[in-house]
């Protein structure tokens, strides 16, 4: 795989077109980098609401009743 990187390299050198080449990967590279970033931020902010909404949920669940009850019924 490197023999092959090494020639297109090299007949990229050959022919001039080196700098658009390396521009073109640099490109490549930083799309595929951004848009993991932006899908990893986007993931874990919907965890994040997911896990406070639970939390919230628990809390919620776990406090006794504000209001005291309308009938007694020990009698």
């Amino acid at each position: 795989m490197g023999w092959i990187l090494l020639f297109l390299v090299l007949i990229a050198a050959a022919f001039g077109v080196l700098g658009l080449v390396v521009k073109a990967a640099m490109f490549l590279v930083l799309t595929l980098v951004m848009t993991a970033i932006v899908l990893g931020y986007i993931a874990y902010a919907l965890v994040k609401r997911q896990a406070r909404k639970v939390a919230e949920e628990l809390d919620r669940r776990l406090q006794p009743p504000t209001h005291p009850p309308t009938q007694d019924y020990r009698y």
